[in-house]
């Protein structure tokens, strides 16, 4: 079999898989509980703990804080399993072993190793009247497996959503990340930041067990009073030790740079001066404060510190896909995936800090359950036009109707309905092109959903 007809069968038999993944309840439809994906781990040879596990919740910022984290520690030269979500192309980028999404030929030959596991759990779990496992679920015990397998040194996880009883939390983590604290998934969550901070802070749980590892390590960034005041409470009541920005450890400087910034951190047992990030807004600079800090309370001994070059080398590779990322030019082209207020704001900021543009075209769309109005107010002065478009998913909200959700914040004259996203980049296109302005931009965003349609349509991704 040649290298092309391998690589088309890896592909197709990942389409079986994913369909079949695809097939249980999906990531909207909880379970609140955690005993179904222990018991398939327990099953599988406890790969759940094959590894050591650092943790990563919080609202905003996870999956690029989880990235940094990986970077840094694999940068000492140890082998790094990494799970987050969404993805925005393959299902395999959720998988990452040594830095890269893991092969569709391991993705396939390790979850129909562990198929027969599934369906005896899910056995198990519909004679007792409950929900089979959930897609997410056996995601989640499909990345283990392949931690396992591969076998990884470290694990470092990003919570799906909350974290008392989201399925990574059978992990006992060494170290638990705690990125900024917001309204999201409030259906779930609850309705306030002490609920949602409060059930976010259960990956700070250890398993019942004979012999328990020692509690682990809370490693908190910048929050809201709020949600600190219930994080403080938590970490009190279980008697956690806990690292927090602004108390053990600040950003102190940074400054911008071409293709990025540089970046200096009083950490625990050092100061970490003129790093290079890679990446663009404050927010990604205290992100690296926080993975930097995560990495020292997982990697370092007593008051030795790490080397500041392996931790630049590090974090001079990040990348984080679909966050303030510039993926075209003539005219500059930024997508963001920026779904909740928190977000956009962060994402406002950033367009104003990084990029020069003077006259900015937004192309939004967005999904149907998210706050719209919320996302606007943070928004709608970042744009001279909004493009407003409808993403291919069933979640998606109706694009006549966000369009009239923006008109309540800008001139009607400065919002065009587009009918898919393909138009709407068109039609930004040609508005940035004869604007007549010196730098024009244009900024797509609303889900990472639409980040990864755009990233698809304008030939940044196969």
């Amino acid at each position: 079999m040649s290298t092309d007809e391998r690589e088309e069968n890896s592909q197709s038999q990942l389409v079986r898989v994913y369909a079949a993944l695809l097939a249980r309840a999906g990531e909207t439809q909880v379970e609140v509980r955690l005993d179904a994906t222990r018991r398939a781990c327990e099953l599988l040879g406890d790969i759940h703990r094959a590894a050591p596990t650092i943790t990563v919740t919080g609202t905003n910022g996870k999956t690029s804080t989880a990235r940094m984290i990986d970077s840094i520690v694999s940068a000492h030269d140890l082998r790094v399993g990494r799970f987050t979500s969404p993805h925005l192309h393959s299902v395999t980028e959720r998988i990452s072993v040594d830095g890269d999404p893991v092969p569709a030929e391991t993705f396939v030959r390790v979850h129909d190793e562990i198929s027969p596991v599934l369906d005896l759990v899910d056995a198990e779990l519909v004679a007792e009247g409950r929900g089979r496992l959930t897609f997410f679920e056996a995601l989640t015990i499909l990345a283990f497996a392949v931690f396992a397998d591969a076998p990884v040194d470290v694990v470092v996880t990003e919570v799906g959503m909350g974290g008392e009883w989201d399925s990574t939390n059978v992990a006992d983590a060494e170290v638990c990340v705690f990125t900024k604290i917001g309204l999201d998934h409030q259906a779930f969550l609850g309705d306030t930041l002490t609920e949602i901070a409060t059930t976010k802070a259960g990956i700070l749980n250890r398993s019942i067990d004979p012999s328990p590892a020692p509690n682990p390590v809370a490693v908190i960034g910048a929050q809201t009073e709020e949600a600190q005041s219930a994080l403080d409470a938590e970490v009190e009541r279980r008697h956690v030790v806990a690292l927090t920005e602004e108390r053990s450890f600040r950003l102190l400087d940074r400054t911008r740079a071409v293709d990025g910034q540089l970046i200096t951190v009083q950490g625990i047992r050092d100061v970490y001066t003129d790093i290079f990030l890679p990446l663009h807004g404050i927010h990604q600079a205290h992100n690296a404060a926080l993975a930097l800090i995560a990495a020292e309370a997982f990697l370092s001994d007593e008051d030795k510190p790490l080397v500041l070059d392996t931790v630049a080398e590090g974090l001079s590779h990040v990348t984080s896909p679909g966050r303030a990322e510039l993926v075209r030019t003539g005219p500059a082209v930024v997508v963001d995936g920026a779904h909740n207020p928190d977000a956009a704001h962060v994402l406002a900021e950033t367009i104003t800090e990084a990029f020069d543009f003077d006259y900015t075209v937004m192309v939004l769309a967005m999904f149907a359950d998210k706050d719209v109005l919320g996302v606007l107010e943070e928004l709608h002065r970042s744009a001279d036009v909004f493009v407003v478009s409808e993403a291919l998913n069933s979640r998606a909200l109706d694009a006549h109707e966000l369009a009239e959700a923006v008109r309540e914040w800008v001139d009607e004259d400065s919002v065009i309905e587009t009918p898919d996203l393909n138009a709407a980049l068109m039609k930004a296109i040609d508005l940035a092109n004869n604007s007549g302005a010196t730098s024009p931009g244009i900024v797509v965003t609303g889900s990472l959903h639409t980040v990864a349609e755009a990233r698809l349509l304008l030939g940044k991704e196969e």
